[in-house]
């Protein structure tokens, strides 16, 4: 006695297609992830100046960097990969310059702050920028890299130097 067993046709074809991953419940522009970036690392900055403590600073930039590489939308991950220093520059200078408002000489506390307060979030910064890197790799940063070399090849060539500045006045018109 042979027994078998059948599958329902749409079991099957279920589990031949391909899944897709569901897409994220937030799709933030490229812009839009680096504005979360640079909120996280400003308000952090903020935070860290005014209480004296590197570490909120820190790990509120780290925890910007890995929120706005999974909310970002695969076709602008190029964007976000660049942006940590930029961002966590920027948001340093921006609280630095608001804690030295209050003192004696502005520029003089600026420069000093805002010198110690990147020396001191250095390591920060370098693991934000891991973490965005990591993250956007497994999401598909290599397939913006290669649409990017792509875009970049079918541009037409330009004409060599030598040939602009031989005669940079057309009188055949």
């Amino acid at each position: 006695m042979t027994v078998t067993t059948t599958r329902p046709a749409s079991a099957g074809a279920a589990s031949q297609k391909p899944r897709r991953p569901s897409p994220s419940p937030i799709s933030l522009t490229g812009r839009g992830g680096v504005s979360v970036l640079f909120a996280f690392g400003l308000l952090g900055a903020v935070l860290s100046a005014q209480l004296h403590l590197g570490l909120i600073g820190g790990l509120l930039f780290a925890i910007g960097c890995a929120l706005a590489a999974i909310g970002t939308r695969p076709a602008d991950l190029l964007t976000l990969a660049v942006s940590p220093p930029l961002a966590f520059f920027a948001a340093t200078l921006i609280a630095q310059f608001l804690a030295a408002l209050g003192d004696t000489s502005v520029l003089q506390s600026l420069v000093t702050g805002l010198l110690l307060a990147l020396a001191a979030g250095a390591p920060w910064l370098f693991l934000g920028t891991v973490l965005v890197v990591g993250i956007t790799l497994r999401r598909g940063l290599p397939a913006c890299l290669r649409d990017l070399r792509t875009r970049l090849a079918g541009t037409p060539k330009r004409a060599p130097a030598d040939d602009l500045d031989a005669d940079p006045v057309r009188w055949d018109v």
